[in-house]
């Protein structure tokens, strides 16, 4: 049975500094051109979000199996805070300026977990042992690879940086056998995850302000405001509601379908937030942006659905005819605005609706 592990203070210090860095990958969408967003920067946004998401996973999962709130413990956190700081200030769309900047940053992120990782496993025993030295040696996998590419120029680097990211990213699945013998604290990271996705909400919360600051506070602009705020509450409702009262917090897993799942959901709900601004300011081609607000709901429905189903009490899980309510809704809405072109305020208000009937019957 999970044990309840308090989350921190220094970690929730910690998630503030990744304020910054969703905000920066956030707004690399409103790069709006001819009436799209263009692949490139759709890539770059990508790309970008990646690393972030994992520099923070790393850690969290780290505290989540062997961190205590210790002298050790809390200055490798710091000296990852300064990492993380790095990263943050070299996040941008000009890749080649800011690459060394953005590679000390979060290769030196990368190297305090596994260090961490090999500091941890000689005091551990048996299966605990295994899962610390497993992951503080195949990390240097990723780290290898990724540093390979100051080596290079052009775009040559990125591929050799992305593929050890990837490697990275991909290594716990590999090592899984391992990993399930030490499984995670479930409570504590739901409630990290939940904690991040807060961050997420709060850029929904920060678009719909600029609605209302690009508008000087117009009637039109009002309504919009009101309408997205909705959905942001409806957001909220969903998401917390099951985590709270929903989910098996006693239940022993690895955690890779809260891990992986969630970023899906960071995705959609950074997509969301760039959707609320760009419908407002119309300048984005019509199908452009209700394709670009409909598949980011969607993907937020597939992936808050995957992990909750994961982890929901059995009594509580959905029915696939629940399933089928919800995609009716949601196809039906994009099909007529596929053809009948709405205004902004129609869009929003429907996206709001769905929300709405999600959080309803999926927490009930």
């Amino acid at each position: 049975m999970n044990i309840a592990k308090k989350v921190t203070w220094l970690e929730l210090f910690y998630d503030l500094l990744f304020v910054a860095a969703v905000s920066k990958a956030t707004h690399v969408l409103l790069h709006a051109d001819h009436g799209t967003i263009s692949l490139e920067y759709i890539l770059k946004f990508i790309l970008i979000f990646i690393p972030i998401w994992w520099a923070w996973v790393g850690q969290t999962l780290f505290n989540n199996r062997y961190g205590q709130d210790v002298f050790t413990h809390r200055i490798y956190m710091i000296l990852q805070l300064f990492f993380v700081l790095i990263m943050t200030f070299s996040l941008s769309t000009d890749f080649d300026r800011y690459y060394v900047p953005f590679f000390i940053g979060y290769i030196g992120s990368r190297f305090l977990t596994a260090i961490q990782y090999l500091a941890i496993h000689k005091g551990e025993v048996s299966h605990r042992a295994a899962t610390a030295r497993y992951l503080g040696t195949r990390f240097w996998i990723g780290i290898v690879i990724s540093s390979a590419s100051l080596f290079f120029d052009s775009w040559v680097r990125y591929l050799i940086l992305y593929a050890g990211i990837a490697v990275d990213v991909l290594l716990p699945v590999i090592g899984r056998r391992i990993l399930v013998h030490t499984p995670i604290n479930t409570h504590h990271l739901l409630e990290r995850f939940a904690l991040f996705t807060l961050i997420l909400l709060g850029e929904l919360v920060v678009s719909t302000l600029a609605v209302l600051q690009n508008s000087n506070g117009t009637w039109d602009s009002i309504m919009f405001a009101a309408l997205a705020f909705i959905l942001v509450i409806a957001i909220w409702w969903q998401y917390f509601e099951n985590i709270e009262r929903k989910v098996d917090k006693a239940l022993q897993t690895v955690g890779q379908t809260i891990i992986y799942g969630h970023l899906f959901v960071y995705l959609s709900l950074s997509t969301i937030a760039a959707s609320i601004q760009l419908l407002f300011l119309k300048e984005l081609n019509y199908h452009f942006i209700l394709t670009m607000v409909f598949l980011s709901v969607l993907m937020y429905f597939v992936s808050t659905t995957v992990i909750f189903h994961r982890y929901r009490h059995k009594h509580l899980q959905l029915r696939p005819i629940h399933l089928v309510l919800f995609l009716g809704i949601l196809g039906g809405f994009f099909v007529i605005d596929l053809f009948v072109v709405v205004p902004n305020y129609v869009i929003i208000a429907e996206v709001a609706l769905f929300f709405l009937v999600y959080a309803r019957l999926a927490t009930r």
